[in-house]
């Protein structure tokens, strides 16, 4: 029998998955790289600098934290040499994708000759409707496994150039390279696509989500901040976020804001809400990154769905 490492999304799938039959040893990677400023090497001393001086800077993790969660974590799995397969547990949003992108690129480096599989929930039936891992039963869930997808040398190097492109300051180079990806990392074309949605429209200066925001708040007036965040979880599509994300959101378009209690937006608020103003101006921020990005140094282009560098 050939021994298996599992690398799991997160703390509470690896809770689930240590309840299935299934045997290996297991590892969770505890990362947002979707969030804030990202460098290619993955796992080198200035990656993880950079990560806790962004995680520090925006969600106020303190060092200690970041030690005994992730770096601690992270250390176990640079001592996981002698399994002959590894198996990663990832969902189809844009948060798990850039992860396992990360992953990727540091098994390539670091374990070349392992059978890297890939167990990756989203579409599980017939319907529209793409699942995260925890959705699933765990008839489902050994089912995924027992279909697992072995990647090939060139699927895995495919992963590894967009992560590389991802941390470039060049979106539109990601852009143009996800169109030819012919891998069997079948949801990670559409994961970016929603990555690039995230810079700010031409039109207003706000982004997808930040718009969404705008809108559910005229729509269905949330009774508070956290009614408008779960309506935000509720309906975000292919980024996966979590309410960390979107609370910090709510906090950087608190000026278009009247009050949270009930969520209202002020006339400015509405003007941009209906792109008749633009807030760029007001809300650029030279520290926000997205990968290897400026966020506002790039703008999206909602009729063409292209970029434009500023």
């Amino acid at each position: 029998m050939a021994k298996t490492l599992h690398i799991t999304n997160g703390d509470s799938f690896t809770s689930i998955l240590k309840k299935l039959d299934i045997s290996g040893d297991i590892i969770t990677w505890r990362e947002m790289l979707c969030e804030g400023k990202t460098i290619n090497e993955v796992g080198s001393e200035s990656f993880w600098r950079q990560r806790y001086e962004f995680l520090n800077r925006t969600y106020k993790i303190s060092k200690d934290t970041f030690i005994n969660r992730t770096l601690k974590e992270y250390r176990n799995l640079c001592n996981q040499k002698s399994q002959e397969e590894i198996v990663l547990w990832f969902e189809y949003d844009l948060f798990c994708q850039v992860n396992m992108m990360a992953v990727l690129s540091w098994l390539k480096k670091n374990r070349p000759d392992a059978d890297i599989f890939l167990a990756c929930s989203g579409n599980q039936d017939n319907s529209e409707k793409l699942y995260g891992l925890a959705e699933l039963s765990k008839e489902q869930l050994k089912k995924l496994y027992e279909n697992k997808v072995l990647l090939s040398k060139d699927d895995i190097e495919y992963g590894d150039y967009i992560w590389q492109l991802y941390c470039e300051n060049n979106p539109i180079r990601l852009q143009n390279a996800i169109k030819q990806n012919q891998s069997q990392l079948s949801y990670l074309s559409k994961a970016i696509e929603a990555h690039l949605h995230r810079f700010p429209s031409l039109k207003n200066g706000l982004n997808e989500l930040e718009n969404k925001m705008l809108q559910k708040t005229i729509q269905q007036k949330p009774e508070s901040k956290d009614q408008l965040v779960v309506e935000m979880l509720k309906d975000q599509g292919l980024y996966g976020f979590g309410d960390m994300q979107f609370t910090k959101m709510a906090n950087s378009l608190r000026p278009l804001f009247r009050s949270f209690n009930p969520a209202k937006l002020t006339k400015t608020g509405v003007k941009v809400a209906e792109k008749i103003e633009n807030y760029y101006p007001n809300i650029r921020n030279e520290k926000e990154y997205l990968g290897g990005t400026p966020k506002y140094s790039f703008l999206f282009l909602d009729d063409s769905s292209q970029l434009l560098k500023l």
